[in-house]
């Protein structure tokens, strides 16, 4: 990955053109589509540590609210939509990373198990069968886990945005005292979406470094 870092070509890798001339292109100019999968991985990773953040950041603007005593409730309102809003764009980010880590691997795979039957070395087979099917093994792990953790973002959401709907309507007590009421269980399913993402972003390490072996 020392290469691609030099040629810092993030526009290239986040394009998820779904097509053999397009990861023909990138081989063109020395980028394999090895690279490009764990490097797609990498930045999932990362999009889900920033979830994750930005998760807690909502949690906490929506239990402030709860602590509301007095004061601009528009502005309080605003500040509790912002963080639902890049809530939303987060969830949409990963996502997208997702799909773009199916799309490559769906190519890499193919164009490994072709190439292995090129083999005239009985050995450099079997090495090279037993080294795909521990990386498969590895993908699947690395995609039960982000789309668990995916899976647990949408529910949060739904809740997020009635809440945000209900103070928009209603600037008042009873909108503070909606929230209240979920603040528990939004506690609690914001608390397991963390934890899946950081099986998902433990997974995805557990990837990379099997794939630089």
């Amino acid at each position: 990955m020392n290469y691609l870092s030099r040629l810092s070509l993030p526009l290239i890798f986040g394009l998820s053109a779904c097509s053999s001339v397009y990861y023909s292109g990138l081989e063109k100019i020395g980028i394999p589509k090895r690279d490009v999968m764990v490097y797609r991985v990498e930045k999932a990773r990362d999009t889900q540590e920033e979830t994750k953040e930005q998760f807690k950041s909502a949690l906490e603007q929506f239990t402030a609210v709860t602590h509301f005593k007095g004061g601009d409730l528009e502005a309080t309102y605003n500040k509790l939509n912002h963080e639902y809003e890049a809530s939303v764009d987060k969830a949409d980010e990963v996502k997208q990373r997702i799909k773009d880590i199916e799309d490559v691997s769906e190519a890499l795979f193919s164009e490994w198990e072709n190439e292995i039957t090129q083999y005239s070395s009985a050995s450099l087979k079997r090495s090279s069968q037993n080294k795909l099917k521990e990386t498969k093994i590895q993908y699947q792990q690395l995609i039960r886990a982000m789309k668990s953790a995916e899976s647990k973002i949408n529910p949060i959401l739904v809740v997020f945005k009635d809440q945000v709907m209900f103070m928009k309507h209603n600037l008042n007590a009873q909108a503070i005292a909606s929230l209240k009421t979920d603040l528990g269980s939004i506690k609690t399913d914001v608390s397991n979406l963390i934890a899946a993402m950081e099986k998902s972003i433990n997974e995805a390490n557990a990837f990379i470094k099997t794939m630089e072996k």
